[in-house]
């Protein structure tokens, strides 16, 4: 499959790769492909820099990225840490102010949403508290992650009812697509946060909100990550909302075919779907000499 590579990747030490995980480097199913993984895999061995950055946290991001070998740190939480997957440890973390999120989630409640609040604790845990009773998609949210081993959820525990829960990384918040939208852009005026709100990959009708602390997101982590890596050129990979912020810092910013529209308008290449390993085809395009994405 490498045969084509050029001897030595020491040309592209200078160039980072970044990409999305749901609806971008995964396929339909959720999961990173044996090819994707291969290729991936064989390029970070020969000095390529590339690595991901996602609204999910290392609970997931872990296994998910079991059988592909990286040598970066994961952007995880939508920006607010990086996740040393060597040492299995967060890096760079960006806590929300007390204040700030306690106005935030007494809004949300208000209007009959009850968010997910993520508090990061020792031993590189996170904390997640949930207080109401769950709809069945933040139920099956829950279920899906219990029982991983960096995340454990507490559902109507007191401490969970709290004005200000400490250590606060992420509120999550999961309900119908208007709604969410429509509390994403109250919340907007508030200074102490970040707000990215867009569409469920699975499920175009549900609408997620991510509340993160003031100035993290996207955008600004994989500036960090660029910086940290030493590369000049940033080449990031996306398909939805919350990954506008990131393309628009990149040197290259490249959109999967199944991308929303938006993320399409903005990119400055369209490559295949998610469902035919198409970012991890795209790198090795690139790093073959066969295309030049700048």
């Amino acid at each position: 499959m490498f045969t084509n590579l050029k001897p030595s990747l020491d040309d592209f030490k200078d160039h980072i790769f970044i990409t999305d995980l749901d609806g971008t480097l995964l396929d339909p199913s959720a999961r990173v492909t044996n090819t994707s993984a291969r290729i991936i895999s064989e390029l970070s061995h020969r000095g390529a820099l590339i690595s991901v950055a996602t609204a999910r946290t290392p609970a997931t991001v872990d296994p998910l990225l079991a059988h592909t070998f990286t040598t970066l740190p994961a952007i995880v939480l939508t920006g607010a840490a990086m996740w040393n997957r060597v040492h299995r440890c967060y890096r760079d973390t960006r806590l929300i102010a007390p204040e700030a999120a306690a106005l935030a989630v007494d809004t949300l409640r208000s209007a009959g949403i009850n968010p997910f609040i993520y508090s990061l604790s020792g031993n590189n845990m996170l904390d997640v508290f949930y207080n109401g009773n769950p709809t069945p998609k933040e139920e099956k949210f829950a279920n899906d992650r219990k029982g991983l081993t960096l995340k454990r959820f507490h559902f109507n525990e007191p401490a969970g009812l709290a004005p200000a829960i400490p250590d606060t990384i992420l509120l999550f918040a999961i309900g119908p697509v208007d709604k969410i939208f429509e509390l994403a852009q109250i919340l907007g005026s508030n200074h102490g946060l970040s707000i990215s709100a867009y569409h469920d990959n699975y499920n175009h009708s549900t609408g997620i909100m991510e509340i993160l602390a003031a100035g993290v997101s996207k955008a600004s982590a994989v500036l960090r990550l660029k910086e940290m890596s030493g590369a000049g050129h940033l080449t990031v990979f996306g398909d939805n909302l919350n990954d506008l912020p990131m393309m628009a810092v990149a040197d290259t910013a490249v959109a999967t075919a199944n991308a929303m529209p938006q993320v399409l308008e903005a990119a400055d290449i369209i490559i295949g779907p998610n469902s035919e390993d198409s970012v991890a085809k795209y790198i090795l395009s690139v790093m073959s000499g066969e295309h030049q994405d700048f």
